[in-house]
């Protein structure tokens, strides 16, 4: 079974034991966190798609992780001669999804 939740105002595409990485969410390392967006479930029966959620339906995980990515550098040179360079390390969660219900 699979599921399509939506958090961090992006949406994905999760199994169960699927390891992903989300936008920051409050949580400490081994606490379940549990997703009400659903927007898809499906499997081995007919999918159901929400209207624009699923109701009734959830899906729970582990917080593995409190991190940053690499950095992220935006460079600009100009031909006058100057330059700047600037960059920043997004914040993420990693989850491992433990169960899906519907």
């Amino acid at each position: 079974m699979y599921a399509v939740i939506r958090t961090g105002g992006k949406q994905y595409r999760v199994a169960e034991g699927d390891v992903l990485r989300i936008e920051k969410i409050a949580g400490d390392i081994g606490a379940e966190v549990t997703f009400n967006e659903i927007l898809m479930l499906g499997g081995s029966e007919s999918p159901k798609v929400g209207k624009p959620t699923v109701s009734g339906a959830k899906v729970v995980g582990k917080v593995l992780a409190q991190d940053k990515h690499r950095r992220v550098l935006h460079f600009r040179k100009e031909k006058e001669g100057w330059t700047r360079r600037r960059g920043h390390r997004q914040p993420y969660t990693e989850v491992k999804v433990t169960s899906i219900s519907g």
